[in-house]
């Protein structure tokens, strides 16, 4: 059998042959003598900084999900059957891929071949969401040290469908509820009224907001709401929705577990309070009173006043 690839530390300067050498070829290895030698003097006391290596999956990622990345001092090595036949190509993409820098892996569904199994035993894929027929949709929220708050979604089957808003006001005190709203909501005109919606979120406020004004009676009532003003357009994006005789769904789904849509729709979150070009929207003030007041700091045997 010629199909196998051994991906593992590099074994250069190692005494001991693994079996697989025996009968395989090296394609790469981004091992650097240099590098390995700053790592050494680092282990002995050295101040010089050490390279560290390339970006890989947390041990034992898959019971939990976890697709944050960490940092390796390791060197990767891959190794083929010696009568395989390997292009520049492909050996250029395995070589990208070890040398991932990024903070999270990526997280695409395949529902083909033997990668279906594993999407299909996951939160979303034993809930029916691959198989729903209408549009999957998933929201999150970013709230940043600071009072910054950021609201994106995706669509699960058009990835290139996405969007990202900074949602405001937030001078009157930020928090995750408001922001995870306005993902919903952006959601939901990104969606046409005539097509049934799965709303993929890992809040449950949301669930709790939503159901309280579904019905009559006088508790559905924006009367109190803090974020009256979003609910207000959620309102209003339902009623739509209904009146075509299209079906939403909102399922919580455990965040940060490895689900693809949630994990992408929290990078569009974090990307909506970075990005210089996204536009604010649901600023308006209300007429609650903030209170501020002033902190001393001491920097430098000089004190200074800060608001808070």
């Amino acid at each position: 059998m010629h199909d196998w690839v051994v991906w593992c530390k590099s074994q250069k300067g190692a005494e001991e042959i693994c079996s697989f050498e025996l009968s395989g070829k090296e394609i790469f290895c981004n091992y650097d003598a240099t590098k390995s030698k700053e790592k050494k003097e680092k282990k002995n006391g050295s101040k010089k900084k050490a390279h560290r290596g390339q970006s890989v999956r947390y041990r034992s990622w898959w019971k939990q999900g976890n697709i944050k990345m960490a940092v390796s001092e390791d060197h990767a090595s891959c190794w083929v059957h010696k009568d395989l036949t390997v292009t520049t190509k492909q050996i250029q993409a395995l070589l990208t891929a070890a040398r991932a820098s990024g903070g999270k892996d990526e997280c695409q569904v395949r529902l083909t071949g033997i990668e279906r199994e594993y999407w299909m035993g996951t939160e979303i894929g034993r809930l029916g969401g691959y198989g729903f027929r209408g549009t999957v949709t998933a929201g999150d929220r970013s709230n940043q040290t600071g009072g910054k708050m950021g609201a994106g979604y995706v669509n699960l089957r058009k990835q290139r469908k996405r969007q990202q808003k900074k949602v405001g006001r937030e001078e009157e005190g930020s928090s995750s509820n408001r922001p995870e709203l306005a993902a919903f909501v952006l959601a939901l005109r990104g969606t046409p009224v005539t097509k049934s919606m799965l709303h993929l979120c890992d809040n449950q406020v949301l669930l709790k907001a939503v159901k309280r004004l579904v019905g009559e009676g006088g508790k559905a009532t924006l009367v109190g709401a803090p974020d009256a003003d979003i609910l207000l357009d959620a309102i209003e994006e339902l009623r739509k929705r209904t009146t075509a005789g299209a079906a939403t769904f909102l399922v919580k789904v455990k965040a940060h577990r490895g689900e693809s849509a949630n994990e992408e729709a929290d990078i569009q979150a974090d990307n909506a309070i970075s990005g210089k070009d996204v536009p604010t929207e649901w600023h308006d003030r209300t007429n609650r009173a903030v209170f501020t007041w002033q902190e001393p700091r001491r920097k430098g045997g000089t004190v200074s006043y800060e608001d808070r």
